[in-house]
């Protein structure tokens, strides 16, 4: 049981992260902003997503491992034709063909085969740790190890248009899933390699961007402002229980 006694500045904040943020600096942001002693998140976001952010402050930090475990929504964009080393828009090319021939049939028959469990192997850019080491960090200085894959769901992927080599598309998936690693699998299995350019996360569990406030709207705030809009932990914790 929570005691709801001195948790006036403990609670939960939605963020509608901008991009070429980390997700770390939103953390930051608030932290100092509002001299915060503990404030952490609920899901990395890549810096070329926007969306929603859950950032977790005071006590409320201890109930951040039962946040990740929901769900996530997400919309994004697709572009066939050309593979990264980061599986987004900001890596290296690596590989390029011609998606002329890839038809809208193509794609959503492709993208059908995705929905449901499956074995997902994490990118080398990415926060996951083996060694103690984070992944990212191993891909810089040009090192690439073995990864065990895991297991992830699809509980949706739905292909909204095909303009060209872009594919736009929305994703119900499960905690731990990369979208981009999705996407580039997409375009290996479609013949002609694909990378990630746009992403943004709609909801996680029961959250909405809708309900998300902007990173530029916050850092106007005072600390009054800070408490009155988060979500206060009390009435936090009951979305666990729903």
């Amino acid at each position: 049981m929570i005691d709801p006694r001195n948790l006036s500045e403990s609670g939960v904040l939605l963020v509608d992260k901008p991009e070429d943020w980390t997700s770390h600096d939103a953390v930051n942001c608030v932290r100092r902003r509002f001299r915060l002693k503990k404030v952490g998140h609920c899901g990395t976001l890549d810096p070329i997503a926007t969306g929603l952010l859950v950032l977790v402050l005071g006590r409320a930090t201890k109930l951040s491992d039962r946040f990740l475990n929901h769900d996530k929504v997400y919309s994004g964009t697709l572009v066939l034709g050309v593979e990264t080393d980061t599986q987004d828009r900001v890596g290296n090319v690596i590989a390029t063909r011609d998606p002329s021939a890839v038809t809208e049939t193509m794609v959503r028959r492709e993208a059908a085969r995705f929905i449901g469990p499956q074995q997902q192997t994490p990118p080398m850019v990415s926060a996951v740790k083996i060694d103690g080491k984070k992944l990212y960090e191993m891909a810089r200085k040009g090192q690439e190890v073995e990864r065990q894959a895991r297991s992830i769901t699809v509980h949706d992927l739905v292909i909204d248009s095909v303009s060209g080599p872009c594919v736009d598309f929305h994703i119900h998936c499960s905690k731990g899933t990369y979208v981009r690693t999705l996407g580039a699998d997409l375009g290996r299995a479609l013949g002609c390699g694909a990378h990630v350019s746009r992403l943004r996360r709609l909801r996680s569990g029961p959250f909405s961007v809708d309900e998300a406030i902007a990173m530029e709207r916050i850092k106007q705030w005072e600390r009054d402002d800070l408490f009155q809009a988060m979500i206060p932990l009390v009435r936090a914790a009951e979305y666990l229980s729903s």
